[in-house]
Order: structure tokens, then sequence, then C-alpha cells
């Protein structure tokens, strides 16, 4: 269970101090912080279970959220930015979750994209933004972050295997811990965003962190459904693949690997 008084000492001078909200049980730490910010709760607001009966992944899906056994966190920010750098926020948050995980386990974390953190070929985590964007300018946006942190089992039939960082690690990983590490890096990632020239340089992070951007067979699940070659971001963080076609820029949908890669 989480200690909240001992996180909020944690987070002491960042923007989530004594704004963390816990429920035992809720059915999507999404859906508590979308509600919120239509109440006007306020920049920096975490809404954190320790069991979702409805937790959700990108497109609908399911995310098994099973009691005390992964981090279910919800982060509701009204970053000054324009909609148009919008889709480069769940790659910033997935560059944050990364290097939470690395600091805490020392696992080293591949990102999918759009949304997704796999070590090897497992996913590990994900991440959900929605956002309300109006005209042209931002005003709310709520980053959902679900990490397998202690799972020992997970169902037959995943599109994609999964794992945790139990067992990858070896070794128990503390969920507060990890929790601390991840919202101080969710804030240094929000905050480079916001600054023209440390935004520009989330798709080429992003391409170093990742296996997935350049030259991948893959499928593209989506609006912009293909097949083709991985061939790197462009700068709204739109994934490009070169397809028998021609080249196609796929603004969001799931990846999977062919059969040739």
């Amino acid at each position: 269970m989480f200690d909240l008084a001992a996180l909020d000492a944690k987070l002491a001078g960042t923007v989530f101090a004594g704004k963390l909200h816990f429920a035992r049980v809720t059915g999507s730490t999404n859906a508590d912080a979308v509600a919120a910010a239509r109440d006007g709760a306020p920049h920096g607001s975490v809404f954190l279970a320790d069991e979702q009966t409805a937790g959700r992944g990108r497109g609908d899906h399911d995310w098994i959220s099973t009691a005390g056994e992964g981090l279910y966190v919800s982060v509701l920010l009204r970053p000054q930015i324009s909609a148009a750098r919008l889709p480069l926020l769940p790659l910033a948050a997935g560059l944050g979750a990364a290097e939470a995980i690395r600091a805490v386990s020392g696992l080293s974390v591949d990102l999918r994209w759009p949304n997704d953190l796999l070590i090897g070929p497992r996913k590990t985590g994900g991440i959900l933004v929605e956002a309300n964007p109006e005209s042209t300018n931002l005003l709310h946006a709520v980053v959902g972050i679900g990490i397998n942190v202690h799972q020992r089992a997970f169902p037959s039939g995943l599109a994609t295997p999964a794992t945790s960082l139990d067992l990858e690690a070896g070794k128990i990983i503390s969920r507060q811990t990890l929790l601390v590490a991840l919202l101080k890096s969710l804030e240094r990632e929000a905050s480079a965003l916001a600054e023209e020239s440390a935004a520009h340089e989330i798709p080429a992070r992003v391409e170093r962190a990742s296996t997935w951007i350049r030259g991948r067979n893959v499928e593209v699940h989506g609006p912009q459904a293909c097949t083709g070659i991985t061939a790197g971001l462009d700068e709204h963080g739109f994934l490009r693949v070169a397809t028998a076609d021609g080249l196609v820029t796929a603004q969001t949908g799931g990846l999977r690997v062919t059969e040739k890669d």
C-alpha cells in the first residue's frame, strides 16, 4: 500500500505536492482525472489507485489492473503549449517513464510508438493521453500510465506477451519509489515540452530510445493502416512508414512486427 504522507514529502518542491488523490479501488484513474479536470482541478493533480476495475489502454483496450500488483496513475496537466504540440505529449511521457524505470530498477525500456513500454519483446507498461484541445489552445491533458510491477502471471492470448518489473529485474521493485521517480520525470518532460527547442528534440530522443522507429518491418493498425518499414518520426512525432505504395505518415495507431522482421 502507498504511504501518502511519505509520497508528499518526497514530492516537496514539485507541482504534484499536496495534490495526490488515492483510491483503493476505482474504475479508471484516467476517468477520475478527466472528471476532475472538468470540475476545475489544478495542474499537477495526481490520481492513483491500488486497483482498477475498468482500466483502459489506447483504443479502448482493457488494461488489467490487479490489486497491489501494478502502478496505475493518471496526472492532470494544464501545460502552456499549443494544441499542435499535443502529439508529442505521449512520446515525452514515454521518455519520462522509461527513465524512471531505469533509475529504479536498472532495466532498459524500449519505446514502441506511440505509447507502449517494452522490455525486450514483452510489454510492461502503456500510456494513455486524453486531452481537450480547443482551437489552438490546449486547456488540459490527462496522462495515464500503467506499469506492471509485481505481476507473476498474465492472461493467455495477449497481442503482445507481457512481463513485469519484478520478473525482469529479479527483485521486488517498490511501487512507491517508482511513483516518485515517475512523477519527477513527468514534470521534467512536461516542462521541456513547453520550450520550443526542447520540444523540437523529442522525436529525435524517442528515435534514440526505440528499436521500432527505423528499419522495422511492421503492420500499422489504425486510421493509416499499412505495412512497411519504419522510417523515422516527423516533427510532430508521427511515424513514417515506407510502404510498397510510397511513404505513409501514421498519426496514431498500433504497431506489430511482420514475419519479415
